[in-house]
């Protein structure tokens, strides 16, 4: 079906693994054209390689010959350019469709899991091609190293991030797989843990025969289902391909990376968090499978720059830091404090977080207030709705109630700034999936003109 497309339009051209998708046509010639909600830095890019994009849900809007729309999860049935392409019998796909359908004649390699997985896929891309091994591939975030979300390959291999979100990955067929955690998230559509872990399993049994899942150690049972694949387990000090000897010197993670016929001493990750040193086991450990080699995997590893909201500084002087990151799960978020507690020891750690729907803060209001309570100074901005109406009751002031602490807040985000120098903090982190990003770098150019006055 796809080799007879000539013109794609995209609904939600501006998320993140719709615009991966949408440079990967574009750049095979097909005209390429959508619709999103509101300008971004990814839409201009898009518009910058030649891509048509409007913002207003317009059908007049709407080119004439379009061949095949894409869309995403997060667009409304109500959507009027949606309407109007239902009713003119376009042929319609989800994003997780077309994805699969690009991965069928290759070698897919998909990465799955709560959390970790864009760090996760974008570090397994990286080390194959510092192998020598040319691979595409879909990323959930912008890749510091490549400064874009999608590699175009020219090996047989595409590396994807898989989607648990409305059960998208189910939609691909990997040679392998790796799946990094099976926490429960997206309540709002499984309606309980056993359905996310039924979802995972599925996705287990999804991986061709003769190939490899590799697995963070204790979830082993969610792929009881999966038949003549090949398995393994990782972590730190545990598991069959396993991180050892794991410590910090100069700001610098290093660790040993040991499975049943490989030993590779010494790899230096610049990536902070003994999470982030799990992210890198998994995926070497995957990457070997697929043809990666020691040498490339230690080039790899030591030159892996991270991804674009993943524990990212946005200021770094002798006496303030801000980071920013995409926590939005209270696992997410225990990570992130955790590595920032690991390298900064000493310090006194405040907190900005956006709760990302009303769902997620009604479901995890318990564990969000535990991980936040690591903190020294917790700030909470009002909810970010997202696809969602509110849920009466469901407020960020409710989350503040349960956390434990005594310096907590709850402010506006124009006011943000104003609250924060009145804190003595060392270390700020600014966490959420919302657009609390578009704060950050407000937040910490303030800070650095403090620095400059003070000094």
């Amino acid at each position: 079906m796809l080799d007879k497309i000539r013109h794609m339009y995209f609904l939600g051209i501006g998320g993140i693994g719709m615009s991966a998708l949408a440079r990967y046509f574009n750049s095979r010639g097909i005209r390429v054209s959508g619709y999103d909600k509101n300008p971004s830095v990814l839409t201009e890019q898009l518009v910058k390689e030649g891509m048509q994009v409007n913002f207003v849900d317009d059908v007049k809007l709407l080119p004439d010959d379009i061949d095949l729309v894409v869309v995403t999860p997060a667009i409304p049935r109500d959507h009027k350019q949606w309407q109007q392409l239902r009713e003119c019998n376009i042929p319609i796909k989800k994003r997780a469709e077309v994805l699969g359908m690009i991965s069928r004649d290759s070698v897919c390699l998909a990465v799955a899991g709560t959390h970790g997985k864009t760090t996760t896929t974008t570090m397994l891309a990286h080390i194959l091609r510092c192998s020598g091994i040319d691979c595409t591939a879909f990323l959930g975030g912008i890749a510091a190293n490549y400064k874009t979300n999608y590699l175009q390959g020219k090996a047989n291999v595409v590396v994807v991030e898989a989607d648990e979100y409305d059960r998208s990955f189910l939609q691909l067929s990997p040679s392998g797989a790796i799946l990094t955690a099976v926490d429960a998230d997206h309540l709002d559509i499984y309606g309980s843990h056993e359905a996310v872990l039924e979802s995972y399993s599925a996705f287990t049994k999804r991986i061709l025969k003769g190939g490899s899942l590799v697995l963070k150690s204790g979830t082993e049972n969610v792929a009881n289902g999966a038949v003549d694949v090949k398995r393994a387990t990782y972590g730190i000090d545990i598991g069959t391909c396993a991180a050892q000897n794991v410590r910090v010197e100069n700001g610098t993670f290093l660790f040993d990376y040991v499975n049943a016929t490989d030993r590779i001493v010494n790899l230096e990750l610049s990536m902070p968090g003994r999470h982030n040193v799990e992210n890198a086991t998994a995926a070497i450990s995957l990457a070997l499978k697929f043809g990666a080699t020691v040498e490339g995997v230690r080039l790899g590893v030591k030159s892996f720059l991270g991804v674009h909201r993943r524990f990212e500084y946005a200021l770094k002087t002798s006496d303030k830091i801000v980071i920013d990151d995409y926590a939005h799960h209270p696992e997410e978020l225990k990570a992130a404090i955790s590595a920032a507690r690991e390298l900064y020891p000493n310090k006194r750690i405040a907190g900005v977080f956006q709760p990302h729907l009303f769902s997620r803060t009604r479901d995890f209001a318990d564990q969000f207030a535990r991980s936040l309570e690591m903190l020294n100074d917790v700030i909470l901005l009002e909810i970010y709705p997202a696809r969602e109406l509110p849920i009466e009751g469901v407020t960020s002031s409710m989350l503040l109630e349960k956390i434990n602490i005594d310096s907590k807040y709850v402010v506006a985000q124009n006011e943000l700034i104003k609250l924060l120098k009145s804190i003595h903090f060392d270390v700020l982190l600014m966490m959420g999936a919302g657009d609390i990003d578009r704060l950050v770098i407000p937040v910490a150019e303030a800070f650095a003109e403090e620095g400059v006055r003070n000094g």
